[in-house]
């Protein structure tokens, strides 16, 4: 696998190897000994999760102030622009982001560490993301910064249309009135 930095040091994409023929591809999606190797980092993913939605919908910012999830990042089927922010006020880029293409003709995946938020805008009609989580789902700690604070500035490719958002993104906080890490 290739492993590159991105403007954020600890978010990484990774690249891995594709084995194309007439017959489609096949690439292992993950191998614990391969990805410490690779990136140094020894974590232990606890839960697989599948996300599909619809063109145009945005999912995040979000993160857990507790039970804080590392994710590993993939898109099976379709096309994002996954986003993830520094939220770690101790940190030199606190409150930078990274967006990065994953698409199934890429078959990049992110690594998003713990102390991110994390969001998603789907390119495509439809997009099916895996990610790997290093903790739990736990609801109770589960928080929302707003996809559009103007602090963040973030470019989503929404062409001047409105996303599509759950009640719960919609309620989402600036970062200035976020709970942090």
């Amino acid at each position: 696998m290739k492993i590159m930095a991105t403007q954020i040091p600890d978010v990484l994409v990774i690249e891995p190897v594709v084995f194309v023929d007439s017959r489609g591809f096949f690439l292992e999606s993950y191998n614990h000994l391969e990805f410490v190797r690779a990136t140094g980092l020894n974590v232990s993913f606890v839960q697989d999760n599948h996300s599909r939605s619809s063109k145009g919908v945005l999912r995040g910012l979000h993160y857990q102030i507790q039970q804080p999830q590392g994710k590993l990042l993939s898109v099976a089927c379709g096309a994002v622009l996954t986003v993830a922010v520094d939220i770690r006020r101790s940190s030199g880029t606190f409150g930078k982001w990274v967006g990065v293409e994953l698409t199934e003709a890429n078959h990049k995946q992110l690594w998003v560490p713990p102390g991110f938020a994390h969001g998603f805008f789907v390119l495509s009609d439809s997009a099916d993301v895996l990610y790997k989580t290093t903790d739990y789902y736990a609801p109770q700690f589960e928080r929302c910064i707003a996809w559009d604070d103007a602090s963040l500035a973030i470019r989503w490719p929404t062409h001047g249309k409105f996303p599509l958002l759950s009640a719960k993104d919609a309620a989402g906080k600036s970062l200035a009135d976020a709970e942090l890490f």
